[in-house]
């Protein structure tokens, strides 16, 4: 007899678990069920803007000539927002030919300059005129219309001579390349 009640309670036991265990079970499903719902609220419109220089930022494949000719073709240049968020822009050749990288004041319509721009990669200055990009204004290699880039630049090292840059925004098709 004793033995049956000592089972009797054991019985209980067990299914006074198993109903702690579905209720905690029920109450955590609950749980993530309802935080899925407010997860997926709308908080209405938004808008995830953009930098200041936005227009003008971008990869260019540029070609560089003197009085005499080209010089340089088809050299990777970018231009990208300064830490700023301002109206100034870097203008970067990624280190290849006159190695420059110098910061550039810009106005919305896409004009650029800049006077005796410290340079980044070296102690020459740049001095950067009639800058500007032109929407649509080129086509690339592969026959794309792309925005154009162009500007004249003049370096501390060589004062008097001036570089004429012009080039096309990159697209990233292989045929551009």
């Amino acid at each position: 007899m004793e033995q049956q009640i000592e089972n009797l309670h054991d019985q209980i036991k067990i299914f006074k678990m198993k109903k702690i265990k579905q209720f905690t079970t029920s109450i955590i499903a609950t749980v993530l069920i309802l935080s899925s719902f407010m997860a997926c609220d709308e908080v209405g419109e938004t808008t995830t803007g953009g930098t200041s220089a936005k227009n003008l930022a971008g990869e260019w494949f540029i070609d560089a000539s003197d009085a005499s000719g080209k010089v340089s073709e088809h050299e990777l240049f970018s231009t990208y927002n300064t830490a700023a968020n301002n109206n100034t822009l870097w203008l970067d050749d990624q280190n290849s030919f006159k190695k420059f990288k110098i910061k550039v004041t810009f106005e919305k319509e896409g004009s650029f300059s800049a006077s005796s721009a410290s340079n980044e990669y070296g102690s020459v200055t740049v001095t950067i005129t009639n800058g500007k990009v032109e929407k649509e204004a080129a086509v690339s290699k592969g026959g794309h219309k792309v925005d154009k880039i162009s500007f004249k630049a003049e370096f501390s090292n060589e004062p008097g001579v001036l570089y004429s840059y012009e080039g096309s925004r990159r697209t990233g098709f292989s045929e551009d390349e």
